[in-house]
């Protein structure tokens, strides 16, 4: 059975990433996806969190999870129409790119597919893209869609 960990975030391209995927499976004979969202943002930041009470960063964080919970719900939908057959989903939080990576290696998955935003050279050397870091650090094939 071919294992593929696709990447959602809400976006147009990681809905593509889905069709992608699906794509692949109907042209194989047993392939499992499992949905993977990080979460990531201000609370990792400690310059970010020290202008803010406890209650406020709480309450920050159970918006963030909603919202993942969301995405990952409608990304699932797609998913199923689409005609994938689904692992459990992943909720992470961390850095969105290492968190790709170590869920790939935990669900021993054969392939990472993603979406990319295509943010531009200028923006990708300045502060690097999730895509490029996954590439560099992933084990398995990583296949993007545009």
């Amino acid at each position: 059975m071919l294992k593929i960990l696709i990447a959602v975030d809400g976006s147009e391209h990681s809905n593509r990433a889905i069709e992608a995927a699906a794509k692949l499976a109907n042209s194989t004979v047993s392939l499992e996806a499992s949905l993977i969202s990080v979460r990531t943002g201000a609370l990792l930041d400690p310059l970010f969190t020290n202008d803010y009470s406890m209650i406020t960063i709480q309450k920050l964080d159970a918006e963030q999870k909603e919202q993942q919970s969301a995405v990952l719900s409608k990304a699932s939908q797609l998913a199923k129409e689409k005609g994938l057959s689904l692992g459990e989903p992943i909720s992470a939080f961390g850095n969105v790119a290492q968190e790709i990576v170590r869920a790939a290696k935990a669900r021993q998955s054969d392939l990472i597919v993603m979406g990319t935003r295509g943010a531009g050279a200028l923006s990708n050397m300045l502060l690097g893209s999730v895509a490029q870091k996954v590439l560099h650090d992933a084990s398995v094939p990583v296949v993007l869609v545009k």
